[in-house]
């Protein structure tokens, strides 16, 4: 069975090009018209491929390269092996991403899946939907009651946009993704299977057990949001569930109702935000993380994997453990576990 390759390059570029579209200095002025037609991991390469290697810890990489040219740190670049275009920059790994967008935009972007264009003759579109030039509703989709979404927007099959939401231009509703009461921005991506606006958790005890609390806020995502699949994000029980612009959100992640989130943050997946939480504006959460309800974590914190929180988390600070607490103490706790986990009398095993 042949391979088969999803994504094409758009086009080559020259190593020259690559080092003004990204500011890097180019070493090697001989091998200014290599052309780069793909890009690749350091460890695997090839032929017309660009890599990228960061920092010293990485240096081995550099080791038997085979690729035509490379974006790395100065620290490295002297051992570039010979006949590879060395491009020096801060940032190689931004720099790459940034090449491999122009290389290959299919992936940068969600497109349509079925290549239709306009309005599916197999997609339900309510009369009263107000859709700009551009829109492309796939076969199975449905577009309810008074939605308005706007030019170059994606809504791709059997995907469900609820009455009266609206979706701002060049946004993505993937297959078989719902979105309902909510708002949305410029720039969204909503991908395969994330369900947007359901119901919030909220129950009230009573005589017959847990009595459902009715949930009549919204959600707000504003533009260049990008929400992972299979993720959920409730809508607000009065109020709105809010998560601010370029926010990240991983897929399998869980936004509970009111959340409010703010800009550039990165949510990674298996992670879950409880009822009223607020974080900040560059809050970097890795996977696993549980937050309880009505905590506040401050803008530039990271959370580490797998830690559950239980208390605010201050701006800028570094948590970790389970309950979280500052990542000193946290490591300096385990530490000590070690030391009493350690068998007396012997050694311990450092293989």
């Amino acid at each position: 069975m042949s391979d088969t390759e999803f994504f094409v390059a758009a086009r080559r570029y020259s190593a020259a090009e690559i080092a003004a579209l990204t500011g890097a200095e180019i070493r090697t002025a001989s091998l200014a018209n290599v052309q780069i037609g793909s890009i690749a991991a350091a460890s695997v390469g090839g032929d017309g491929s660009l890599v990228f290697v960061e920092g010293k810890r990485n240096a081995a990489l550099m080791d038997g390269l085979s690729a035509a040219a490379v974006l790395c740190t100065e620290d490295v670049a002297d051992r570039t092996p010979a006949g590879i275009a060395v491009l020096v920059t801060s940032r190689p790994q931004y720099a790459f991403a940034m090449v491999g967008r122009l290389l290959y935009p299919d992936a940068a972007s969600p497109g349509t899946v079925t290549g239709e264009t306009g309005v599916s003759a197999r997609a339900h579109v309510d009369p009263s939907a107000r859709l700009e030039e551009g829109v492309v509703v796939e076969a199975g989709a449905v577009v309810s009651a008074g939605v308005e979404i706007g030019a170059g927007t994606i809504i791709a099959p059997n995907a469900v946009v609820g009455r009266g939401c609206k979706i701002g231009r060049n946004s993505y509703v993937g297959p078989n993704a719902v979105v309902q009461y909510a708002l949305l921005g410029d720039r969204v991506i909503i991908h395969a299977g994330a369900k947007i606006g359901q119901d919030g958790f909220g129950f009230a005890f009573g005589k017959s057990g847990p009595e459902r609390i009715p949930q009549i806020g919204r959600v707000v995502i504003q533009d260049d949001v990008e929400v992972g699949a299979n993720s959920a994000v409730d809508r607000g029980a009065l109020g709105d569930t809010v998560i601010g612009e370029n926010t990240k959100i991983d897929n399998l992640v869980q936004i509970a109702h009111n959340v409010r989130i703010g800009r550039n943050c990165v949510i990674a997946g298996l992670s879950g935000v409880s009822g009223s939480v607020t974080i900040g504006d560059n809050v970097m959460i890795a996977g696993g993380v549980g937050i309880a309800d009505h905590l506040t974590i401050g803008s530039g914190a990271q959370l580490a994997a797998r830690s559950g929180f239980m208390h605010d988390v201050p701006a800028r600070e570094i948590w970790a453990g389970y309950p979280a607490k500052p990542i000193g103490q946290a490591m300096r706790e385990v530490a000590v576990l070690a030391k009493l986990a350690k068998p007396k009398g012997r050694k311990q095993d450092d293989g």
